[in-house]
């Protein structure tokens, strides 16, 4: 099957988390692309359309994905006349990122479309075959919507719905994001040596990996377990252990990602939590498999000296709250 382009409608939490997420959705799902282009909340990419759905099953800071129609100019969309659409009725559903192009008459540009595509398809607005997705920003961007991501069902996995939960944890959302920054691939190991109540681990799961938890508090390790079990998901292994012990009890993960506890209210057993920051950063590579990557979120910027930083993103939560998404390459 031939490589075609697809338009990737990118979430606004952050301007850099959500194009580096989908380069590394693409990479591990599809291997080889290319990135065409990005803009103000978009990325368009090139890849075997037979990728797609396992992009879609994993993704996380993407709204909604499908095949890339074009960039058009406002005042001219005459090109749009060469287009190939699905059989069937359409309709043709636009959004200003935001509020760009104000001055651009979205209605106006509406009906040129449509009255274009209708030469060949019926217009449907009730209940289309296929929508045509109108992204304003840089310009005028049609795609064909194929997947839209069910932030629903991350919803429903979020902390308070568990049945075991403490209320620092990630949501649903970035958990799966941590895991997809590290290319880790569906089938492929992923170890939370901080697992608290299970978050990651949970996506892990969900998300086709062989989920493995560890933290040195047995209640947070039980607790784990019982999420893992109230979602029916399998959990390949895990352990009680101090973070300086995964490297003996572990070998070769595929991928490490964890939240290590942070805050006042965490339970550190009295150990400073810088130093225990810096126990993780020894003891990570020694569990993780050469040249793959760990996640890990920190409330401040840090170097893992036996690791190579590869990138870092920064997530406002609240206040002077901020959470730091570290991606390590391990040598």
């Amino acid at each position: 099957m031939s490589p075609q382009q697809f338009f990737f409608e990118l979430s606004g939490e952050s301007k850099d988390m959500p194009p580096a997420e989908a380069v590394r959705c693409i990479e591990a799902e599809a291997g080889d692309h290319r990135v065409v282009s990005t803009g103000p909340g978009y990325m368009v990419a090139e890849f075997d359309p037979s990728a797609l759905d396992g992009i879609a099953d994993r993704i996380a800071l993407t709204h909604s994905m499908g095949r890339y129609l074009g960039m058009y100019d406002p005042d001219d969309v005459s090109n749009l006349e060469s287009a190939e659409l699905p059989e069937g009725s359409f309709a043709i559903r636009a959004k200003r990122f935001e509020g760009m192009m104000r001055d651009a008459d979205s209605q106006g540009i509406i009906r040129r479309i449509g009255g274009i595509l209708s030469k060949r398809n019926d217009v449907n607005l009730r209940e289309p075959d296929f929508v045509v997705r109108m992204q304003m920003c840089d310009g005028i961007h049609l795609y064909l919507e194929q997947r839209v991501t069910e932030t629903d069902l991350l919803e429903k996995r979020k902390v308070g719905e568990r049945p075991f939960f403490s209320p620092i944890s990630l949501h649903p959302k970035y958990a799966r994001a941590l895991i997809n920054l590290t290319g880790v691939r569906k089938g492929g190991t992923v170890l939370d040596p901080f697992c608290g109540t299970g978050g990651i681990v949970i996506e892990a799961a969900e998300m086709g990996m062989r989920a493995m938890a560890s933290d040195f508090d047995p209640e947070m390790v039980d607790g784990c377990r019982e999420n893992m079990e109230f979602y029916g998901l399998p959990i390949h292994d895990f352990e009680v252990l101090d973070i300086g012990e995964i490297g003996e009890r572990f070998h070769d993960v595929d991928a490490i990602c964890t939240d290590p506890p942070y805050g006042r209210s965490t339970k550190t057993g009295g150990e400073d939590i810088d130093i225990i920051y810096r126990r993780a950063g020894e003891a990570i590579p020694k569990a993780l498999k050469a040249g793959a990557r760990a996640g890990v979120v920190l409330p401040h910027p840090m170097e893992f000296p036996a690791m190579e930083l590869e990138s870092m993103f920064v997530q406002r939560v609240h206040g002077s709250l901020s959470r730091h998404y570290h991606i390590f390459r391990n040598p």
